[in-house]
């Protein structure tokens, strides 16, 4: 009976550790190449609908891969909207945005290099040089 329950222990134990080990090395936005940092974010107050939330990003390069990645690792809610904008880091980028709108000011939509999008049916985009003609 000791034996038993001696077995189930360990067993028990085991599988929390590869819980554990699963849940602590998922890939996160630390993982990715590029130095991506958050230069500014805004949400909409609504709280009983659609939540909007807008990022701009820094990034030293444009590795698209990464890029979106990024963006599906952010925030999302069902029926919202999460829109991220990226720049090059080493170009003048936004620290300010508005939820009317295109999101940026006029000045730094030349030097925006990709938006991703999440809407409402959670289906994602990525837009490289939105701005540009």
């Amino acid at each position: 009976m000791k034996k038993n329950k001696l077995v189930a222990l360990i067993i028990a134990v085991i599988a929390i550790m590869a819980m554990l080990w699963t849940v602590l090395n998922e890939p996160g936005i630390k993982g990715l190449k590029g130095n991506l940092k958050e230069t500014a974010f805004i949400r909409n107050e609504q709280n009983t609908g659609p939540v909007i939330r807008i990022y701009a990003v820094s990034v030293d390069q444009e590795n698209w891969i990464d890029i979106e990645q990024y963006g599906n690792y952010m925030p999302h809610n069902k029926y919202g909207t999460t829109r991220v904008y990226f720049f090059l880091s080493n170009k003048s980028y936004t620290g300010k945005l508005e939820l009317a709108g295109s999101n940026i000011e006029e000045e730094y939509k030349q030097g925006c290099i990709a938006l991703y999008e999440k809407n409402g049916m959670s289906q994602s985009s990525l837009v490289k040089y939105p701005f540009r003609d």
